[in-house]
């Protein structure tokens, strides 16, 4: 008795200990400190009124449930501080303006791309994030912010998975849902700021649904952790966008036995200039804007019930309804069409020397122009004869490109079983999506892959959409994007796009592996293995972030699976495994860099002296 008493109070230490080191990181997340810049300057990339249209229109998401009127009355786990308060959620990398103000569109005064929308229904506000709190960046200089509207986000949203590190921003949120609901005296604050003046049946109704919002928080996290499903800790400024809408959509929507493991974090990509690209995605598998944005709020967390409880398919009359938000996404398209890339800031970021960028242009030429010059179509060419200009994607195979092909292979490889929504291969036929390379009659519905299932899944969704909307198809044809089909085109590749506005993107290659472009343009050597992400403080010279460490910081390690550095590299040598050019000499990368400051900028370019470019050659092979 006296032993097993022992070991009972040990347990209990164990548990106690571990209730402590969980608490501490609750109360004390490891996050980055955030200091309130000088002065935050936004670049001519368009209208102050588009920018807000962009960065507050909702598209239809929703976390969980969680109402927007209830995430900015949470507090933080101990004390009275509000959780919603700009300092704080500044931390996660959610980018503010020390100036702004609550405003007709953002009500509560939240960070870029929380948005609000109403369900038509019951007249509920929902917390609603939008493509704007991932594809808006900042960077910081000297005390200065610049803020590159359409540019990549460095922030902790995506994570689900909880870890002793804290710090992401799905963790500290359950958290603080966790301490409201258990905690009477913050419940009794928090239902009052909601509430008003309430009866106790109004305060009863609120606690039953708020538990509902937290236990789906909870367990998407514990599911997510005891699955293993993202074991490759995504960090700042990344995620695995495809992973997560399939799991979300086949895994989550459909059947269990869908979760594939997800380890390949892409960084989120720049958004201009999208409009005029022919494929879009890091893969170039998706072809209409539409189906691309309605598949991106599903990742994100718009509502779809495609099953009954018992399995069986949700009722015709009901199947399909969801969430998204079509005439919003349209206008977001629509404004991000005005969207220009964000021109170099010499006040901020110092003098652009010219003469050495006009070295550096006649090296793109040589080096770089081949995959990454715009490749405007002739008209008779284009998958929409109607866009004008239509920009030919190359998609440039892993196997020459040699850059990680996790997230290409994934997307190839895994297959998912969606039989049980009782799909026949005639109807199918009937929806306005494109196969490349295959046809509906070649499907197999019990293994099919993430991107044609996921375009017929979008197909329903949009048509159900659009029938409820009341849109007719000549409204349609333009909100769909030029009238082109959900096309779906799947190669183990990565599109090689304009590098307009490419400084202000870093860190670098489709999974952020690579923290500087002077580092892109060296061997792969010479490229650092470990770096620390999540400052925003920026090197205008190597042309990335401060990658040392700081507290708080994400530790990017390129030897986990789908965080590889290699490829794309430049060295002497054979053109293969990933080498796709010759060695630069310091001073010609140094010259490359300084002409992609200014490339895209029209008044810059007319300045630069012309140098004659030696032609592009592929290089030596040395098969055989």
């Amino acid at each position: 008795m006296h032993t097993l008493r022992r070991a009972l109070y040990g347990l209990l230490l164990i548990v106690a200990i571990g209730l402590a080191i969980g608490l501490y990181f609750i109360a004390y997340p490891n996050l980055p400190s955030y200091q309130q810049p000088e002065k935050l300057h936004y670049l001519d990339q368009w209208s102050a009124a588009e920018r807000q249209i962009y960065y507050y229109t909702p598209q239809g998401t929703q976390v969980k449930g969680l109402r927007y009127d209830w995430f900015s009355a949470l507090e933080m786990p101990f004390g009275k501080d509000k959780f919603a308060r700009l300092d704080y959620l500044a931390r996660f990398g959610f980018l503010v303006d020390p100036k702004q103000q609550a405003s007709t569109l953002n009500p509560a005064n939240l960070p870029v791309g929380f948005a609000r929308h109403t369900d038509d229904e019951s007249g509920i506000h929902y917390l609603d994030i939008s493509c704007a709190a991932c594809h808006t960046g900042e960077l910081r200089y000297n005390g200065q912010a610049v803020r590159i509207d359409g540019g990549a986000a460095l922030h902790s949203l995506a994570s689900t998975v909880p870890t002793l590190r804290g710090g992401s921003f799905g963790q500290s949120l359950g958290m603080s849902m966790a301490f409201t609901y258990y905690n009477p005296l913050k419940f009794r604050r928090f239902a009052k700021e909601v509430l008003g003046e309430h009866s106790s049946a109004d305060r009863a109704q609120l606690r039953r649904d708020f538990k509902v919002v937290l236990d789906r928080l909870l367990g998407t996290a514990f599911n997510d952790w005891h699955r293993g499903l993202y074991p490759t800790e995504e960090g700042f400024g990344r995620t695995d966008a495809f992973g997560r809408i399939a799991n979300t959509v086949f895994g989550d929507a459909i059947d269990p036995s869908n979760y594939r493991v997800a380890n390949a974090p892409v960084s989120y990509p720049q958004v201009w200039d999208i409009w005029k690209f022919d494929w879009v995605q890091w893969n170039g598998s998706a072809m209409q804007p539409m189906a691309r944005n309605v598949g991106e709020a599903l990742g994100v967390g718009a509502t779809l019930r495609l099953l009954e409880s018992n399995g069986h398919p949700v009722a015709e009359s009901e199947r399909y309804a969801s969430s998204v938000r079509l005439r919003e996404l349209y206008t977001l398209e629509e404004t991000l069409k005005q969207l220009k890339p964000p021109t170099w800031p010499t006040e901020v970021l110092g003098q652009i020397d010219l003469p050495l960028a006009s070295r550096g242009r006649a090296l793109f030429s040589e080096n770089c122009a081949y995959c990454h010059a715009p490749d405007p179509k002739p008209q008779d060419q284009r998958l929409a004869p109607s866009r004008d200009p239509e920009w030919r994607m190359r998609i440039v195979p892993t196997s020459i490109v040699g850059t990680d092909p996790t997230t290409a292979d994934n997307i190839a490889d895994h297959r998912f079983d969606i039989s049980k929504l009782g799909w026949t291969k005639a109807e199918l036929g009937k929806l306005d999506v494109r196969l490349f390379g295959e046809t509906s009659d070649d499907l197999d519905l019990r293994s099919i892959s993430s991107a044609k299932g996921l375009a017929y899944i979008t197909a329903y969704v949009e048509n159900r959409a659009y029938r409820d909307a009341g849109i007719q198809p000549r409204e349609r044809w333009r909100m769909d994007g030029f009238g082109l089909p959900i096309g779906v085109q799947e190669k183990r590749g990565y599109k090689a796009r304009p590098l307009h506005g490419i400084w202000a993107t870093p860190p670098f290659l489709h999974n952020g592996s690579v923290p500087t472009l002077f580092q892109v343009l060296s061997p792969v050597s010479e490229r650092q293995t470990q770096f620390w992400v999540g400052n925003f403080e920026y090197n205008p010279k190597q042309i990335g972030f401060n990658s040392d460490k700081f507290p708080g910081g994400f530790l990017f390690d390129t030897s986990t699976t789908g965080n590889s550095n290699r490829g794309h590299e430049f060295r002497d040598g054979c053109r293969q495994d990933g080498v796709i050019g010759r060695a630069l000499q310091p001073e010609e990368r140094w010259a490359l860099i300084e002409y992609l400051k200014v490339m895209g900028n029209s008044e810059l370019e007319e300045q630069l002296q012309t140098i004659e470019a030696k032609p592009w050659t592929p290089g030596p092979n040395c098969q055989g």
